[in-house]
């Protein structure tokens, strides 16, 4: 049985919100990166000015953003909050749509600054979320209950689900490419696409540590460790289920894994709910993510 949590309702909107802030300074990280390297026809005062303008709107929007509010100065910070946001999201538009980046480039760099901007930064401020509440990772997340068997349930439903969630994948895409008025082409999710086109070693090992070691923690923290019993403890427990389930599948945003996701949430969350140690999916989903990435390794070798 899972054991309270003491989260609050306003520290968890932030960490979304901030979160969710990070992802986007990622997004202009790359169109910097884009312009530069292609050279890009915009005056280049004007766009490293209004770059420089919007990272600066949403770094004070993640100032602010990471303090509790006070009643007293709630008025005051949400003036500011809202002048910062709209500065980072308007000029950050502006700045994307001067680089001419667009959503096709398949790179390293692309996966990379993706992770390190939503499940790095995630990490960062998931420790100012417990300093917030006073707790440590351990007590947070059940670490050191049951240690061992909670890693080894972790590891024995990892193999156990990984037929059925390639199973559900290849239904999902006979679905789209079959069922008529629908034919849609499957598409691989980003890292996949960069792994079948890269050759180096360097790459191989990012990509490697990025989806096996970085995104099972981060995102097991989030939405198994914090969204998921925040919401249960209101007394919405299918809400919480169902709605972390389905949160989790929609960021990898990839309509054939959008299913096979949503059952290996319900999975991990179980699992959890089960072991009252967050290593138990933790280790689930790197595992599911490790045979996933050796499997395509060696038939891309093969």
């Amino acid at each position: 049985m899972l054991s309270p949590k003491p989260w609050k309702a306003d520290a968890i909107i932030r960490l979304v919100l901030s979160v969710l802030v990070c992802v986007y300074a990622g997004s202009l990280v790359l169109s910097v990166q884009h312009y530069v390297s292609v050279g890009g026809k915009a005056n280049p005062f004007l766009f490293y000015s209004l770059a420089l303008a919007a990272f600066g709107g949403l770094a004070g929007t993640l100032v602010l953003v990471g303090r509790p509010w006070p009643p007293e100065a709630f008025a005051r910070r949400l003036v500011g909050l809202m002048a910062c946001a709209y500065v980072g999201l308007f000029l950050g538009l502006w700045v994307q749509q001067l680089s001419g980046i667009t959503a096709e480039g398949v790179t390293i760099w692309r996966v990379v600054v993706a992770s390190l901007s939503f499940q790095g930064a995630g990490l960062v401020l998931i420790a100012r979320f417990l300093r917030e509440h006073q707790i440590g990772w351990g007590q947070a997340f059940g670490f050191s209950d049951q240690r061992g068997k909670a890693m080894l349930l972790g590891a024995l439903v990892a193999m156990i689900f990984l037929p059925i969630g390639w199973g559900l994948q290849q239904a999902c895409a006979f679905v789209m490419t079959h069922l008529p008025h629908i034919q849609m082409e499957p598409e691989e999710q980003l890292p996949v696409r960069v792994l079948r086109v890269s050759l180096s070693w360097p790459g191989r090992i990012t990509l490697g540590a990025a989806a096996i070691l970085l995104a099972p923690v981060a995102e097991e923290i989030l939405f198994r460790g914090i969204l998921y019993p925040a919401v249960k403890q209101v007394g919405y427990p299918r809400i919480a289920l169902w709605g972390a389930a389905l949160l989790f599948a929609a960021v990898h945003a990839n309509l054939v894994t959008f299913v096979p996701l949503t059952v290996l949430a319900l999975v991990l969350t179980a699992l959890y709910e089960r072991t009252n140690n967050l290593l138990a999916p933790i280790i689930a989903h790197a595992l599911f993510n490790a045979l996933n990435f050796v499997t395509l390794f060696l038939i891309q070798e093969g």
